[in-house]
């Protein structure tokens, strides 16, 4: 899986896009979309909002192209203006209530599945559903660490938190996602006698 950080877009293809050429544009959607839906699925957690949420996130990527710097590589700022439109989205009262109320959809592991060696789709499957047990906050924060590469620092700052709150947040992510797939026959039963 590539990430957003690690492509590598050409000078005069970015100085035509940010100058407004349509085949620029269209080739850096081709080079940056893929990456960048699978970042806020994996934020969000569902297949249909994560959609809403990149469009959302390339229309604002494309309005403020021209006043890209060139300080970070553009994969690195796509993704702050995508992390940022999911946070804006797991914050939201509205939206929380809304995914309590809706199933996940593990249909993408599926599909994401059926593209890796097939002794692996079933772990696969079982990351999914692990990482979709978690809450949408948690969720975030472990790929964010995990994945993404950010510093507790960073997330902190992302989340307008402390730095404990990051910390924190993970280890109970990680207690969680150990919990999950500790075998069945280690973990204690409850009988009645």
């Amino acid at each position: 899986m590539t990430r957003l950080t690690e492509i590598v877009i050409d000078e005069a293809l970015l100085r035509d896009a940010c100058a407004g050429g349509e085949s620029a544009q269209r080739a850096l959607y081709l080079a940056l979309a893929p990456a960048t839906l699978n970042l806020i699925r994996r934020l969000v957690g569902h297949r249909a909002l994560s959609e809403d949420i990149f469009q959302d996130t390339m229309m604002t990527f494309y309005e403020r192209l021209p006043q890209f710097r060139g300080e970070a590589p553009l994969g690195a700022w796509l993704r702050r203006i995508a992390i940022r439109r999911c946070l804006m989205y797991l914050r939201s009262p509205w939206q929380r209530a809304r995914l309590c109320l809706e199933p996940v959809d593990f249909g993408v592991a599926a599909e994401v599945a059926a593209l890796i060696t097939p002794g692996y789709a079933g772990d696969l499957i079982d990351l999914e559903r692990a990482l979709a047990s978690l809450a949408p906050t948690a969720r975030a924060v472990v790929w964010m660490y995990e994945v993404e590469g950010y510093s507790h620092e960073e997330i902190a700052r992302e989340f307008g938190r402390s730095l404990s709150f990051s910390k924190s947040q993970l280890a109970r992510a990680h207690r969680r996602l150990r919990a999950w797939f500790e075998p069945q026959e280690s973990r204690p039963s409850c009988s009645v006698i």
